[in-house]
């Protein structure tokens, strides 16, 4: 999981994230093969020594057989806006999306976490019993007390993501105020648009030396993120990406959401090529313990 985009959305706060992928990318230029990769990190420097070092890291392979039940888990309880305004951002690392404003919280064991952007990994960090999906995002969320959890999502390849359809529609009206059909039909006209173009608005702000390379995209629609979740998976891990700061609590949803083959591709090309492939190994449990909650065998 990166976090350069973190430090754009926050200039205060989230100590731990704002270190991340930004302090990565200026300081060390990490990457994802050869000399500086995933198993140098933690030697590039000092702040990085957690990389090799920690005994908490993420991501992890899940495997069902092991994974324990807790039957005081509950539903992961997502409160988003309808909708919000957002941004496209190119962190070097990852492709991130950034709202503009506070656009609702994620409660985890009581607590509460405003999300505060999303990005994605290909293919996907974390595995289920060794199998790598295509796609993975990462909705980070940061408590009152500066603790961070993250809710992963894995894609399968299939019909086009509702959410990303959505990131090229900023000129087709405000979506969120449509009525259903009319919505879907504007939806089907943004699938025959090219996300790439809004990628290529990325590259070319990046080419021009932008560090910050960003895209407004306007209004998203958050109700695909607020999906009910029957299963999914919690164990406490890292940042995935430098410094791999611990004790970030992850929630990796055990159904599969679809996305195009197409827009997978197009949200790896601004990346440069040392990042498009940019999903750290998994790492050992060290005795950790992952819980799974199953609504199927909680009734």
């Amino acid at each position: 999981m990166a976090a350069r985009e973190v430090q754009v959305i926050l200039s205060s706060g989230v100590a731990l994230l704002l270190a991340a992928c930004a302090a990565a990318y200026d300081t060390v230029n990490f990457t994802y093969s050869g000399a500086n990769g995933p198993s140098a990190w933690g030697s590039l420097c000092p702040q990085y020594r957690l990389c090799s070092e920690g005994k908490r890291q993420s991501p992890i392979n899940i495997v069902n057989a092991d994974a324990e039940y807790n039957p005081k888990l509950i539903r992961l309880r997502r409160n988003y806006r309808a909708c919000s305004n957002a941004t496209l951002l190119d962190n070097h690392c990852n492709i991130a999306l950034r709202y503009d404003e506070d656009v609702g919280y994620v409660v985890v064991e009581g607590k509460k976490y405003s999300l505060l952007q999303m990005h994605w990994h290909s293919p996907s960090e974390h595995t289920i019993d060794g199998e790598r999906f295509p796609v993975e995002l990462h909705l980070v969320h940061k408590s009152v007390d500066g603790n961070i959890t993250v809710v992963a999502v894995l894609y399968q390849f299939g019909r086009a993501d509702p959410l990303l359809i959505q990131v090229i529609m900023n000129k087709l009206d405000f979506v969120c105020f449509l009525p259903f059909w009319e919505t879907m039909i504007k939806q089907s006209i943004a699938t025959g648009l090219q996300l790439k173009d809004k990628m290529a608005e990325l590259k070319k702000e990046v080419l021009a030396g932008d560090e910050q390379a960003r895209v407004p995209v306007g209004v998203v629609k958050m109700r695909s993120l607020k999906q009910h979740t029957r299963k999914y998976y919690r164990y406490v891990g890292s940042l995935s990406t430098p410094p791999c700061t611990e004790n970030v609590v992850w929630n990796v949803l055990g159904e599969a959401r679809k996305m195009s083959r197409r827009q997978a591709a197009e949200l790896q090309a601004p990346l440069k090529e040392a990042y498009r492939r940019n999903a750290r190994p998994a790492q050992a449990l060290n005795g950790r313990v992952v819980q799974v909650y199953d609504e199927s065998r909680s009734q």
